[in-house]
């Protein structure tokens, strides 16, 4: 009996695993998706795309874009939905992006500049784009929120 028990829990434990690995695919797959949609949405807007997932040990931005001579940073938040619009007043993925979040952002940005040789006074912005992606009909709303203040 004890044996059963154990074996349950083991078989439990590793199918929680699997559904996890599974839901990070998922997250990392919508999350692309989401980065892929918010360049278009910048190109469209005037803005070159520089960098892709700057990726350091400590944090990570998502996209690096200039224009007009200035450089701008995005966090991009993503959310999928059989029915988006249901969420664009429901579920606010910007409140992802807390305390502990822009803190490390501000640090991958002086890691940005102090690796490019780029003057660490030059002018910047940082952004959240959140990417709402209605799942039946394949279209996507972006929200854009500017200057957000680290």
């Amino acid at each position: 009996m004890v044996i059963k028990d154990m074996n349950y829990g083991l078989l439990a434990s590793l199918t929680k695993c699997h559904i996890m690995a599974q839901n990070h695919k998922y997250n990392r797959a919508k999350g692309d998706k989401g980065e892929d949609i918010a360049c278009i949405f910048l190109e469209r807007h005037g803005f070159k795309v520089v960098v892709r997932n700057y990726l350091k040990k400590w944090g990570e931005i998502d996209i690096i874009a200039r224009k007009e001579g200035i450089v701008h940073f995005f966090e991009v938040k993503s959310v999928t939905a059989v029915y988006a619009e249901r969420f664009f007043d429901a579920h606010r993925p910007e409140d992802n992006i807390h305390g502990l979040k822009r803190r490390k952002i501000a640090r991958m940005i002086l890691t940005y500049f102090a690796e490019t040789d780029a003057d660490p006074n030059a002018e910047f912005h940082f952004h959240a784009l959140c990417v709402f992606m209605d799942l039946e009909t394949r279209r996507a709303h972006v929200k854009w929120i500017k200057d957000v203040i680290l």
